[in-house]
């Protein structure tokens, strides 16, 4: 196993950390939580490293690629469960949010697997890594959020990055719904019934 396959299995091996962390209750005030950020920003940087060490040293494997997909949703939908629980998106939003996210990742996993079984690779497209950079700083964001209200941090302060925070996240939901969209306007080739 090469050395970006070993950082995107890191990250997924993170995943369960940062969930301890966040939810441990036994951490006093908001320390698990910061904790559990400081995990998260960890495993985004195997994110940056894996890719890029990859296509430099000329390492990219479909074992690659895969963990490396894998390990972004695991990330993602960890995060945002960890969100949903503790209501830092607000019920019913979270819901919805979340609905939104598996919807849009299944349909485009669907779509790559048929135009890979037809005519080969699909590359990441433009508005997917602007997607993607968004709800990287959003989620980090949320935890941030989080921990404030877990050390009883109020007033103006927490209500603005609160708001900050509802907008990265509607901005997210609106992109990944656009590049869902865009995925399936581009690849509607793949749904004509032969």
């Amino acid at each position: 196993m090469n050395l970006p396959n070993k950082l995107s299995l890191t990250r997924i091996l993170l995943v369960p950390v940062m969930m301890f962390l966040y939810m441990a209750s036994f951490i006093p005030q908001g320390y698990g939580k910061l904790a559990a950020l400081v995990v998260f920003i960890i495993a985004s940087i195997t994110d940056l490293l894996d890719g890029k060490i990859a296509r430099k040293y000329n390492l990219i494997t479909d074992l690659g690629k895969f963990l490396d997909s894998i390990a972004d949703k695991i990330l993602t939908f960890a995060t945002l469960f960890l969100l949903m629980t503790d209501f830092t998106i607000p019920h019913p939003y979270g819901v919805i949010f979340a609905t939104i996210v598996l919807f849009r990742d299944f349909a485009v996993l669907g779509i790559k697997s048929l135009v890979a079984e037809q005519s080969g690779a699909v590359g990441a497209e433009w508005i997917g890594k602007v997607k993607f950079f968004v709800s990287t700083i959003a989620y980090p964001f949320g935890i941030l959020v989080a921990a404030l209200v877990a050390f009883g941090i109020t007033g103006w302060v927490l209500l603005t990055l609160q708001i900050v925070f509802y907008v990265l996240i509607g901005a997210t939901a609106v992109l990944t719904i656009w590049s869902g969209i865009d995925y399936m306007i581009k690849y509607k080739s793949v749904f004509k019934i032969k």
